[in-house]
């Protein structure tokens, strides 16, 4: 007797009385249909994407199609032109996003190439969106940076320590082969230079030609099939890449400005991240927070003259550590009678002015020199100099000293202490939960470019649960 099956099987010849439309392939709450409503809502002539009017010719793919297929390829972590182009013929949200249109790749990439600013402006305009929905609290928001590898080979980087090193070796090699191959020649009349010789040389050629070509660019390392990549401490050791910089605000933890630099350090992006804030929502917010590494005075004092309340966790080197009672950040300076006092209550009287240089722009220090030094019971534990201790008054030490005080207070703390949480778990999504540890374009501005697309996606992530509620509408 046959035993009866409680198992399904796919049904091949199973036939439609009335095949389904495109609306009926996805449910209510699906990611594509975000996508949809978004790019429908937006002027995407007015943002600068390139439409086309003529009539003569094939017709092409519409900016409002292609947009939808790139802004749903980096939601969906598909991010290169090829795996777009399959996705068009085989992913059900992106059959129904396109209308079951298969762009190519190469549709795909022109479209990127010619609208890299447009897909910029887009960011701008979901946080728009965003703050006009209240999704935005502007109380308390924090800046971090991230490195990320070069898309180019790491192979090809060319590091000056290394071809000297390799260089000495091979002149050492060929001194030694050229060595043997005159003692050959004394054995015999006939005797030829011998192939490793004649290799290595061509090898010592091209590593003179590259340490040349590192010498014309001032530079200890050089990526030559990415010029713009520095390198960095990213995953895995020192590589090529660029610096990726976000402010998030805390509340639904949006992106809220985001760019790409050259620069190693973040140093001096303190002001720039927060001018784009105020560019992109028109204020900044109540209170940014921020960590040691973009501790720079002149930075803190711009913040400071634009209004920009900042909260920056101190480095060492301006606070100073517990077990150093006399440290710069114990003096206190008197404007008044323009004189330093220190820990002990001695006066140091003005020195001299030092010239000092700036990456953005030059400044003058004021020096202040201790008179007392000689008879001084601590002199050799406040300084190992023979001729007095001596501090140094930024301009913009008045900003460096409201700070410190900033940070006495227990709210400020408080605040302070949240700046991990709130945009450390952005870089984790992004690297980890969108798989973005590499950029697949090369040079600065498509890296930008880039960027600022994986922080739009993130950001209609994080909004879908608005939008599948109701309250986020585009149009």
């Amino acid at each position: 007797m046959a035993t009866m099956s409680y198992e399904r099987y796919a049904n091949y010849n199973q036939q439609w009385m009335f095949p389904p439309t495109l609306e009926d392939l996805l449910p209510a709450d699906h990611t594509a249909r975000m996508i949809r409503e978004f790019v429908d809502a937006q002027d995407l002539e007015k943002l600068g994407f390139k439409t086309r009017i003529g009539e003569e010719g094939r017709p092409n793919y519409s900016s409002n199609l292609l947009l939808k297929v790139w802004l749903y390829g980096y939601v969906t972590r598909i991010r290169t032109t090829r795996l777009l182009e399959r996705a068009c013929m085989d992913q059900i949200g992106m059959l129904w996003l396109t209308g079951m249109q298969r762009p190519d790749h190469t549709t795909l990439w022109r479209f990127w190439r010619d609208n890299r600013k447009p897909l910029r402006k887009l960011f701008k305009r979901l946080l728009e969106i965003a703050a006009e929905l209240n999704f935005i609290g502007m109380v308390l928001q924090a800046i971090d940076g991230t490195k990320i590898a070069s898309q180019a080979s790491e192979e090809q980087g060319l590091h000056r320590p290394r071809l000297e090193k390799t260089l000495k070796r091979l002149d050492e090699a060929i001194s030694e082969i050229l060595k043997q191959t005159e003692q050959a020649a004394k054995q015999g009349p006939e005797c030829r230079l011998p192939e490793e010789l004649q290799q290595r040389q061509q090898l010592r050629d091209k590593i003179q030609a590259q340490l040349k070509q590192l010498e014309e660019k001032e530079e200890e390392h050089f990526q030559p099939q990415d010029e713009e990549a520095r390198l960095m401490k990213c995953r895995g050791g020192a590589r090529f890449g660029y610096n990726a910089q976000a402010v998030v605000d805390r509340q639904n933890q949006l992106i809220v400005a985001a760019d790409v630099v050259t620069d190693q350090s973040d140093s001096y992006q303190l002001v720039p991240m927060l001018d784009q804030v105020q560019e992109n929502l028109g204020r900044v917010a109540e209170q940014t927070a921020t960590d040691g590494g973009y501790f720079v005075a002149t930075q803190l004092g711009t913040a400071e003259e634009k209004n920009y309340p900042v909260l920056m966790n101190l480095p060492e080197s301006a606070e100073g550590r517990d077990d150093q009672p006399y440290h710069a950040a114990r003096f206190t300076y008197d404007a008044e009678s323009d004189q330093c006092i220190c820990p002990r209550g001695e006066r140091l009287a003005f020195d001299s002015i030092k010239r000092r240089e700036d990456k953005v722009h030059p400044y003058e220090v004021r020096v202040y020199r201790c008179q007392s030094y000689q008879t001084c019971p601590v002199r050799w534990q406040c300084s190992d100099s023979k001729t007095g201790r001596t501090v140094q008054i930024h301009p913009n030490h008045g900003a460096l000293v409201r700070q410190r005080e900033k940070l006495r207070d227990e709210k400020s703390r408080a605040l302070l202490k949240q700046r991990g949480s709130t945009v450390e778990p952005v870089f984790g999504w992004i690297k980890e939960g969108m798989g973005f540890r590499r950029w697949t374009v090369r040079g600065l501005e498509k890296v930008q470019t880039q960027w600022l697309l994986i922080c739009t996606a993130l950001n209609l992530i994080r909004l879908k649960k608005y939008w599948i509620a109701g309250k986020l509408v585009f149009a």
